[in-house]
């Protein structure tokens, strides 16, 4: 027999096409959420349906209430059950090879963006209905299912950041008369949720810029746009860069000079040792620190820069910078793994790879200043070097009781261990600015005053 996708027909109108089990499904998406694991296989072949399950029961109680109470006319009611168990059994020949095969168009998507993914169920008879059953991953939300013939419509909602596994999908096919039943899944595989970055025009630059072509005027004179003074004429030059005030006034031919424009590298080192909740806001420290973090590469991509990403914690992930909007994707799949590698301790992580960090890259570290580790690798850094710009997330006051004296010294304990932390990062030529939220631009708008200078002595 030749394998084809068989048309799904309907059941009679008592059976519904979106059963009970998709409803709840529907509306306890929410709470599937926080399942990681794939549920339990259910048998394979086919086996008894519900409807089979409530005529045998009926089919059963007819005949021994007829035996108890020495009735035989009782045995009449269990005759419409019984026929309609050997119709079904006589009925068309149910499907002997099934599958399903699942197809997700996009598995690229940024937070709160839907996904959808369609499921089709392959077979070599005919059957009943299809009755899907869908268990959605940890980072998603199930907010549609829709059946149509054989195809399956999920809609899903991208809730986190991260690299999620989507769900699984069981399809019961059930028979004509939907006594009997035979479930096949369906793997959704992966998909990849950016987080939403933060809005940013505003790019810093340090004091040493590469010598590569770019839009940042540098203290070096070169071809550029921006006058920086005069100086005296050079035979060969070209004449249209001619000052005629300066020629006036000095009696000799005067020219403009430029200023150099180059480019800049910048490198993302995000703080991913520990998830910190805000105990006001509840606002997750890692979330808002991989905002700020994308929100700084998209910025400094739009300006031509280089940028290159690290992410210090359980595992150390690293991009050499690079430039492109393409690049921005890169960027970003390098640290959607931080979620899975907080529980994993790698010693010596200060040490970052020399290839990470080039020469004169200005780097910003986002971190909330909650790890000890933390401060090692901002000293090894600065001790290469480079200019480095701490962009603190805020993780709020610990919750104490107002009326303690004890828990009220301690929380001024702590905001003072906090500012004695800022100014050593301070001391040591480390510029630390708070995350204000909703745009970068308040947060880096203090670093526009003067370059940034990097270490000092």
């Amino acid at each position: 027999m030749s394998r084809t996708v068989g048309a799904a027909r309907r059941a009679a109108p008592a059976e519904p096409p979106l059963p009970p089990e998709v409803r709840r499904a529907l509306g306890a998406a929410a709470g599937a959420h926080s399942d990681t694991e794939a549920p339990e296989r259910r048998p394979e072949g086919w086996r008894p349906g519900p409807r089979m399950l409530r005529l045998s029961t009926l089919v059963a109680l007819a005949a021994f209430l007829a035996v108890v109470t020495g009735r035989p006319w009782l045995l009449a009611l269990a005759a419409g059950p019984l026929g309609l168990l050997v119709l079904s059994a006589s009925g068309e020949a149910k499907p002997e090879l099934a599958e399903a095969v699942a197809d997700v168009p996009a598995r690229r998507c940024f937070e709160g963006e839907p996904v959808t993914a369609t499921v089709t169920a392959a077979f070599d008879g005919v059957v009943g209905w299809i009755d899907p059953g869908v268990t959605p991953g940890p980072g998603t939300e199930l907010v549609s299912v829709s059946v149509a013939g054989p195809v399956v419509t999920l809609g899903f909602l991208a809730r986190r950041w991260g690299r999620w596994s989507l769900g699984t999908v069981d399809l019961d096919l059930y028979d004509t008369g939907g006594l009997v039943r035979r479930t096949v899944r369906a793997e959704l595989g992966e998909i990849e949720v950016f987080p939403q970055p933060a809005d940013g025009t505003f790019t810093p630059i340090p004091v040493r810029l590469p010598d590569r072509l770019g839009e940042h005027t540098a203290r070096q004179t070169g071809e550029g746009i921006e006058v920086v003074g005069v100086r005296p004429h050079v035979w060969g030059e070209r004449q249209r860069r001619i000052h005629w005030a300066a020629t006036t006034r000095r009696g000799s031919i005067q020219l403009n000079q430029f200023a150099a424009e180059r480019t800049a590298d910048a490198v993302v080192v995000l703080d991913a040792f520990a998830d910190v909740a805000d105990p006001v806001t509840r606002l997750s420290s890692l979330d808002e620190s991989l905002r700020v973090a994308t929100g700084l590469i998209r910025t400094y991509l739009r300006s031509h820069d280089r940028v290159g990403v690290v992410s210090v914690g359980g595992k150390l992930n690293w991009l050499q910078p690079g430039t492109s909007d393409a690049y921005f994707y890169r960027l970003v799949q390098t640290v959607l793994d931080v979620r899975r590698d907080l529980a994993f301790h790698t010693p010596d992580l200060n040490r970052l790879p020399p290839p990470a960090i080039p020469n004169s890259a200005l780097v910003y570290a986002v971190t909330p200043l909650a790890d000890p580790r933390m401060m090692d690798v901002l000293s090894g850094l600065a001790e290469r070097g480079n200019p480095v710009v701490v962009v603190e997330i805020p993780i709020g006051d610990p919750r104490v009781d107002r009326d303690d004296d004890v828990e009220q010294l301690a929380l001024r304990l702590w905001r003072l261990d906090r500012e004695a932390l800022r100014y050593s990062l301070v001391e040591k030529g480390i510029p630390v600015v708070p995350w204000e939220g909703g745009t970068l631009d308040l947060s880096l708008a203090p670093l526009l005053r003067t370059r940034i200078q990097g270490r000092v002595g």
